[in-house]
Protein backbone atom coordinates (compact mmCIF):
# COMPACT_ATOMS: atom_id res chain seq x y z
CA UNK A 1 0.00 0.00 0.00
CA UNK A 2 3.00 2.31 0.12
CA UNK A 3 2.48 5.64 1.81
CA UNK A 4 -1.28 5.65 1.29
CA UNK A 5 -3.46 6.78 4.20
CA UNK A 6 -4.26 3.48 5.93
CA UNK A 7 -7.44 4.96 7.43
CA UNK A 8 -8.95 5.92 4.10
CA UNK A 9 -11.15 3.12 2.77
CA UNK A 10 -13.56 3.26 -0.10
CA UNK A 11 -16.90 2.46 1.57
CA UNK A 12 -19.33 0.26 -0.34
CA UNK A 13 -22.77 -0.75 0.86
CA UNK A 14 -24.72 -3.67 -0.60
CA UNK A 15 -28.24 -5.05 -0.22
CA UNK A 16 -29.57 -8.55 -0.10
CA UNK A 17 -33.11 -7.64 -1.16
CA UNK A 18 -35.90 -9.98 -0.08
CA UNK A 19 -39.15 -10.40 -2.01
CA UNK A 20 -41.49 -13.32 -1.37
CA UNK A 21 -38.67 -15.23 0.31
CA UNK A 22 -36.32 -14.82 -2.68
CA UNK A 23 -33.18 -12.73 -3.13
CA UNK A 24 -32.31 -10.41 -5.99
CA UNK A 25 -29.04 -11.15 -7.78
CA UNK A 26 -27.59 -9.30 -10.77
CA UNK A 27 -24.90 -10.24 -13.26
CA UNK A 28 -22.07 -7.72 -13.53
CA UNK A 29 -21.51 -6.39 -17.04
CA UNK A 30 -18.65 -8.06 -18.92
CA UNK A 31 -16.88 -4.68 -19.23
CA UNK A 32 -16.59 -4.14 -15.45
CA UNK A 33 -13.01 -4.01 -14.14
CA UNK A 34 -13.87 -5.92 -10.96
CA UNK A 35 -15.60 -9.33 -11.21
CA UNK A 36 -16.88 -9.02 -14.82
CA UNK A 37 -19.73 -11.40 -15.68
CA UNK A 38 -20.11 -12.66 -12.11
CA UNK A 39 -23.32 -12.58 -10.11
CA UNK A 40 -23.67 -10.27 -7.13
CA UNK A 41 -26.18 -8.17 -5.18
CA UNK A 42 -26.95 -4.47 -5.79
CA UNK A 43 -25.06 -1.71 -4.04
CA UNK A 44 -22.44 0.91 -4.53
CA UNK A 45 -19.92 3.36 -3.16
CA UNK A 46 -20.74 5.93 -0.57
CA UNK A 47 -19.68 9.44 -1.54
CA UNK A 48 -19.44 12.56 0.59
CA UNK A 49 -22.07 14.05 -1.74
CA UNK A 50 -24.51 11.56 -0.20
CA UNK A 51 -24.71 13.80 2.87
CA UNK A 52 -22.79 17.07 2.32
CA UNK A 53 -25.70 18.88 0.69
CA UNK A 54 -28.07 17.88 3.51
CA UNK A 55 -28.48 19.67 6.80
CA UNK A 56 -26.99 17.84 9.79
CA UNK A 57 -29.30 15.89 12.08
CA UNK A 58 -27.44 16.99 15.21
CA UNK A 59 -24.89 19.74 15.70
CA UNK A 60 -22.06 17.58 14.38
CA UNK A 61 -23.54 14.57 12.57
CA UNK A 62 -25.54 13.36 9.62
CA UNK A 63 -27.49 10.18 10.46
CA UNK A 64 -28.77 7.31 8.28
CA UNK A 65 -26.02 7.96 5.72
CA UNK A 66 -25.49 4.32 4.75
CA UNK A 67 -29.23 3.70 4.51
CA UNK A 68 -29.65 6.75 2.28
CA UNK A 69 -26.74 5.71 0.06
CA UNK A 70 -28.11 2.17 -0.23
CA UNK A 71 -31.61 3.38 -1.17
CA UNK A 72 -30.12 5.67 -3.84
CA UNK A 73 -27.78 3.01 -5.24
CA UNK A 74 -30.49 0.34 -5.41
CA UNK A 75 -32.89 2.77 -7.10
CA UNK A 76 -30.20 3.78 -9.64
CA UNK A 77 -28.88 0.29 -10.27
CA UNK A 78 -32.05 -1.82 -10.37
CA UNK A 79 -34.94 0.67 -10.26
CA UNK A 80 -36.69 -0.50 -7.09
CA UNK A 81 -37.45 0.88 -3.64
CA UNK A 82 -36.38 -0.90 -0.45
CA UNK A 83 -37.05 -0.58 3.26
CA UNK A 84 -36.21 -2.17 6.65
CA UNK A 85 -32.47 -2.05 6.05
CA UNK A 86 -30.55 -4.20 8.53
CA UNK A 87 -26.86 -4.94 8.95
CA UNK A 88 -25.68 -8.41 7.93
CA UNK A 89 -21.86 -8.43 7.84
CA UNK A 90 -18.74 -6.56 6.78
CA UNK A 91 -15.90 -7.47 4.46
CA UNK A 92 -12.76 -5.79 3.19
CA UNK A 93 -10.43 -6.20 0.26
CA UNK A 94 -7.43 -4.53 -1.27
CA UNK A 95 -8.04 -4.01 -4.99
CA UNK A 96 -5.41 -4.60 -7.67
CA UNK A 97 -4.70 -0.86 -7.75
CA UNK A 98 -3.86 -1.01 -4.03
CA UNK A 99 -6.97 0.81 -2.80
CA UNK A 100 -8.63 -0.69 0.28
CA UNK A 101 -12.36 -1.25 0.15
CA UNK A 102 -14.73 -1.80 3.08
CA UNK A 103 -18.04 -3.40 2.14
CA UNK A 104 -21.03 -3.23 4.49
CA UNK A 105 -23.53 -5.92 3.61
CA UNK A 106 -27.18 -5.36 4.53
CA UNK A 107 -30.51 -7.03 4.02
CA UNK A 108 -33.63 -5.11 3.03
CA UNK A 109 -37.22 -5.69 2.00
CA UNK A 110 -38.43 -5.04 -1.52
CA UNK A 111 -41.12 -2.33 -1.43
CA UNK A 112 -42.05 -1.37 -4.99
CA UNK A 113 -40.94 -0.90 -8.57
CA UNK A 114 -40.00 -3.01 -11.56
CA UNK A 115 -36.43 -4.10 -12.16
CA UNK A 116 -34.68 -1.80 -14.63
CA UNK A 117 -30.98 -2.58 -14.99
CA UNK A 118 -28.32 0.02 -15.70
CA UNK A 119 -26.54 -1.44 -18.71
CA UNK A 120 -23.07 -0.25 -17.64
CA UNK A 121 -23.55 -2.06 -14.32
CA UNK A 122 -25.52 -5.27 -14.92
CA UNK A 123 -26.89 -7.21 -17.86
CA UNK A 124 -29.14 -9.83 -16.18
CA UNK A 125 -31.05 -10.34 -12.95
CA UNK A 126 -32.80 -13.18 -11.14
CA UNK A 127 -34.80 -13.72 -7.95
CA UNK A 128 -33.43 -16.84 -6.27
CA UNK A 129 -33.99 -18.88 -3.15
CA UNK A 130 -31.08 -20.40 -1.26
CA UNK A 131 -31.07 -23.59 -3.34
CA UNK A 132 -31.42 -21.67 -6.62
CA UNK A 133 -28.53 -19.36 -5.72
CA UNK A 134 -26.13 -22.32 -5.95
CA UNK A 135 -26.66 -22.52 -9.71
CA UNK A 136 -25.17 -19.06 -10.32
CA UNK A 137 -21.53 -17.99 -10.51
CA UNK A 138 -21.79 -15.74 -7.44
CA UNK A 139 -18.87 -13.68 -6.20
CA UNK A 140 -17.37 -15.89 -3.49
CA UNK A 141 -18.84 -15.24 -0.04
CA UNK A 142 -22.28 -14.04 -1.10
CA UNK A 143 -23.92 -17.46 -0.83
CA UNK A 144 -22.79 -17.62 2.82
CA UNK A 145 -24.32 -14.16 3.34
CA UNK A 146 -27.62 -15.54 1.99
CA UNK A 147 -27.42 -18.30 4.62
CA UNK A 148 -26.87 -15.63 7.30
CA UNK A 149 -29.97 -13.79 6.07
CA UNK A 150 -32.02 -17.01 6.11
CA UNK A 151 -30.87 -17.58 9.70
CA UNK A 152 -31.65 -13.98 10.66
CA UNK A 153 -35.15 -14.29 9.22
CA UNK A 154 -35.65 -17.30 11.54
CA UNK A 155 -34.39 -15.27 14.52
CA UNK A 156 -30.96 -16.91 14.59
CA UNK A 157 -27.94 -14.59 14.63
CA UNK A 158 -24.72 -15.75 12.99
CA UNK A 159 -21.42 -14.21 11.97
CA UNK A 160 -20.11 -14.89 8.47
CA UNK A 161 -18.48 -18.26 7.94
CA UNK A 162 -18.50 -21.02 5.34
CA UNK A 163 -21.90 -22.62 5.54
Amino acid sequence: MGNRNQYLHEVVITAIIIKDGKYLITRRSPNKKRFPGMWTVPGGKMETSDYLQLSKDTEHYWYNVLERTLRREVKEEVGIDIDNIEYVTSLATIHDDGSPSLVISCMADYVSGDIKLQEKESDQFAWVDLEGAKKYNLIDGIYDEFVMVENKRKGKKTEWKRF
